[in-house]
Formats: structure tokens, C-alpha cells, sequence
């Protein structure tokens, strides 16, 4: 009975351990994704041009 205890207070410092180190590696950076930037210049967001009317076209 007393080695249930053992081991679920070892579970329980193993679980926090693992969590202690997923905050440390998101807050370092280690989850960023180096492949993105190179295919953000592919992604075509920039608003359509408006087009021009011929009675703006003639103007003087």
C-alpha cells in the first residue's frame, strides 16, 4: 500500500516536471516554425487595385 503513494507522489513530480519544461520551451521559442516567413511572401493579401473610371482618366 505505501508503495501506491510512492508512486503516485513520483507521478506527480514527474508530470510537473514535464510541465515546468513545455513553458520553458514555448517561452523560448522552441515551438516557432522557421519554415513560415519564407512562405508568407506567396500569400497575396494586398487589397485588389480599385479600377480607374475613363471620366477621371480625361481630366485636364
Amino acid at each position: 500500500m505505501s508503495s501506491t503513494f510512492y508512486l503516485i507522489g513520483i507521478g506527480l513530480f514527474v508530470g510537473f516536471a514535464a510541465w515546468l519544461l513545455f513553458i520553458w520551451a514555448v517561452k523560448s521559442g522552441q515551438f516557432d516554425d522557421p519554415e513560415a516567413p519564407k512562405y508568407r511572401m506567396l500569400d497575396d493579401d494586398d487589397e485588389p487595385a480599385k479600377p480607374v473610371n475613363s471620366a477621371e482618366k480625361k481630366s485636364p
